[in-house]
């Protein structure tokens, strides 16, 4: 027999836990190859997690809406393979006997590099991160319990300990300069009033509703995004005419040709494709005091859930699809938005997001940038407007249709001037558009 670890799987560049929503398998049921055992939740699509072995379920180790981190082992499956066990019985044997041979040499090894623990003996938590860098370096428990950490509940961050191993691995001089940092926060935090949040009022007429879980989730995201990034808005104005026109007169063609329904977002997302390649420093994310510079161009999509809240499929390589293949995707995403399929792959990876809210007649909006990205485009309504049209004869006033695109974008990394050119380079790519353009 042999233990296999059934860890929770990465759900997205953002997401670092999950829910258990229901557990498929009990313990002592059999399990097959990619069979599903659970169901969980996060605050960007529900999903399930399939066994990547055959075995039974011993172990089932969280209960339900239990919250769970990436990468924990959630349940445990015993395996058993006879073929294996009888055709490498001599050969397991002369390993284990090799093995026996070599133990005393790397007990000293093992000694000098021993495994850093997740929580130490006196409480004290470290991330997969940091424990990893001390194996690395040859850091100990004792060492890293020295290390007065800067994070959250004093926890040790990464900068922590590089800054320790920087330092010499002067413990001393590490955690009087940490203790120092310390008292000074802690006298800034006595000056500041706490906050203390506004009681609300209920009366007789009153309902009282609980908030969703992912309505629950989104709600820290925003808040956190907005703590983030130092939030800036510019807008424009778009002539769509040519696309407006373009597009009606073959939509039924493309239809029947493709068997799908173009709308105006595929033309989009080319657009925002094609400025984000001649602005780069758009598609970037931001990690400390380094900038990441995103080698592909994956737009996020945001869509409407059937019960309001919203989630954003991605569409990867966007860069390197023609108007019939994006037009494909954009449909794929949105039919499975709307029909709670999406895959935990589906929502992965996005490095610029897009979202439509023209789609619900708003003429443009202020979209808070979704993290851990560095700025977020919003699409308004297509209106019919008088306008001034400029002609080699004069001008003179005459309907077109307009829309504004809204662009938020993370003031500390991203200036005015880049921000702002970037939408005009959209705005240029969409009124180029050429009428006569075949598909």
């Amino acid at each position: 027999m042999a233990r296999f670890e059934v860890k929770l799987p990465k759900m997205g560049e953002s997401v670092a836990e999950a829910t258990i929503t229901s557990w498929l398998k009990n313990v002592g049921d059999t399990v097959e190859l990619d069979e599903a055992i659970v169901e969980i939740a996060t605050d960007k699509v529900d999903s399930e997690v399939p066994s990547e072995v055959e075995g039974t379920v011993t172990e089932l180790l969280f209960e339900v809406d239990d919250v769970v981190n990436v990468g924990e082992t959630i349940a445990i499956i015993e395996t058993i393979d006879d073929d294996i066990l009888g055709d490498k019985k001599e050969t397991l044997l002369k390993e284990v006997t090799d093995e026996a041979i070599t133990i005393e040499k790397d007990i000293e090894n093992v000694i000098s590099a021993a495994t850093i623990d997740k929580v130490s003996a006196s409480g004290k938590f470290f991330s997969p991160l940091v424990r990893n860098i001390a194996e690395t370096e040859g850091v100990s428990m004792e060492e890293l319990e020295a290390i007065i950490g800067t994070g959250k509940d004093n926890r040790v961050t990464k900068n922590d300990i590089l800054a320790y191993i920087k330092s010499g691995r002067s413990t001393e001089k590490h955690t009087k300069n940490t203790e120092a940092t310390q008292a000074n926060q802690s006298k800034v935090e006595k000056v500041t009033p706490p906050k203390v949040a506004m009681p609300v009022s209920v009366n007789g007429k009153d309902e009282v509703i609980e908030m969703t879980r992912m309505g629950k989730l989104i709600a820290h995201h925003m808040v956190q995004s907005v703590q983030t990034s130092a939030h800036v808005q510019s807008f424009i104005e778009v002539d769509v005419t040519n696309i407006v026109k373009w597009r009606n007169k073959i939509k039924d063609k493309f239809f029947a040709r493709e068997g799908e329904k173009i709308t105006y977002t595929p033309i989009f997302m080319q657009a925002v494709a094609k400025a984000i390649k001649d602005f780069p420093m758009i598609n970037i994310a931001v990690d400390g005091d380094k900038i990441i510079k995103r080698g592909n161009i994956n737009l996020g999509m945001a869509a409407a859930l059937a019960d309001g809240n919203l989630i954003v499929p991605v569409i990867k390589n966007a860069d390197q699809l023609n108007l019939i293949g994006m037009t494909k995707v954009v449909n794929d995403l949105a039919n499975k938005a709307r029909k709670g399929q999406l895959k935990p792959d589906d929502i992965q990876g996005g490095t610029y997001t897009v979202t439509n809210v023209g789609s619900f007649g708003s003429v443009f909006g202020t979209p808070i940038i979704n993290q851990p990205q560095v700025a977020i485009l919003a699409l308004g309504a297509v209106r019919k407007v008088p306008a001034v049209i400029e002609t080699s004869e004069g001008d003179f006033i005459g309907i077109r249709h307009k829309m504004f695109i809204s662009h938020s974008y993370d003031h500390r990394v991203v200036n005015g001037a880049l921000g702002g050119m970037f939408i005009k380079s959209i705005k240029e790519n969409l009124e180029a558009w050429d009428i006569n353009t075949e598909f």
